[in-house]
C-alpha cells in the first residue's frame, strides 16, 4: 500500500510539472507561426528571427534555428534543425515515460498486495482450532483486495494523464514539421535547383520521424 502511495505522489508531481510546462509555452502556435511568416515577407528573415527569438514555444525553437542557419546550405541547415527538433521533443516529453510506467506497474503491484494478502488470511485461517467461520474467511480476503483496488486508482488516472499528455506532444511534433515545411515553401523558391527543393522535402517530413 505504501508502494502505491508513493506511486500516486510521483504522478502527480509529474503531472503538475507537465501541466506547467505546457502552459508556459503559452498560445497556439499557429496564429504566432502566421505572423512570423507575415514578418518575414514584410521585414525579412531578420526581423523574424528577432520575432522567434522572444517566443518560448517549441514551434519558435525550430524556426530560430531554421533562420539562423539561412547562409548554411539546405542540407546543413535541415540537419540542424533536426538536431534543434530532437532536443525540443526531448523536452516536451520529458517525464511521460514515468506516467507511463505507473500505469502499468499500479494494477501489478496492487495485484501483488492482494495475493500477499490472501496467502496471510489463509495462513491466519488454517493455524485457526475448530471451526472456520464465513466471516473469518471473508474479512481477510476484503482487506487483501484494498490493494489492488487502489492499484487500479492510482493507474487510471496514470494512464489518462499520459495519452492527454501525448497526444499534446504529438500534436507540437507536427506543428515543428508543418514549419519546417512552410519555411521551405516560403524561402527555397530562391533556389535554382527544383530537385534540391524536393530532397529538402522530403529530409523535412522525415525530421523528427526518429523521435516519435
Amino acid at each position: 500500500m505504501w508502494v502505491l502511495l508513493a506511486f500516486s505522489l510521483v504522478a502527480l508531481t509529474v503531472a503538475v510539472e507537465r501541466f506547467l510546462t505546457y502552459t508556459a509555452y503559452g498560445y497556439s502556435p499557429d496564429r504566432w507561426f502566421d505572423s512570423l511568416l507575415q514578418k518575414i515577407r514584410t521585414s525579412g528573415p531578420k526581423a523574424a528571427l528577432t520575432m522567434a527569438e522572444a517566443c518560448r514555444h517549441p514551434v519558435a525553437r525550430v524556426a530560430q534555428t531554421y533562420l539562423e542557419q539561412l547562409d548554411r546550405p539546405a542540407k546543413v541547415r535541415h540537419d540542424n534543425v533536426r538536431r534543434t527538433g530532437s532536443l525540443v521533443l526531448e523536452s516536451v516529453e520529458k517525464n511521460l515515460r514515468i506516467l507511463a510506467a505507473l500505469a502499468h506497474l499500479s494494477p501489478l503491484v496492487g495485484l501483488l498486495g492482494t495475493v500477499i494478502g490472501m496467502v496471510v488470511a489463509f495462513s491466519q485461517i488454517q493455524a485457526i482450532q475448530g471451526t472456520v467461520k464465513p466471516s473469518d474467511l471473508a474479512g481477510g480476503i476484503w482487506e487483501a483486495l484494498l490493494t489492488t483496488v487502489f492499484g487500479l486508482v492510482v493507474a487510471i488516472p496514470c494512464m489518462a494523464l499520459y495519452h492527454a499528455f501525448e497526444g499534446h506532444a504529438d500534436k507540437i511534433a507536427r506543428r515543428m514539421e508543418l514549419a519546417v515545411t512552410s519555411l521551405d515553401d516560403l524561402i527555397s523558391p530562391s533556389t535554382p535547383s527544383p530537385s534540391g527543393r524536393a530532397t529538402a522535402r522530403r529530409s523535412t517530413e522525415e525530421e523528427f520521424s526518429t523521435v516519435q
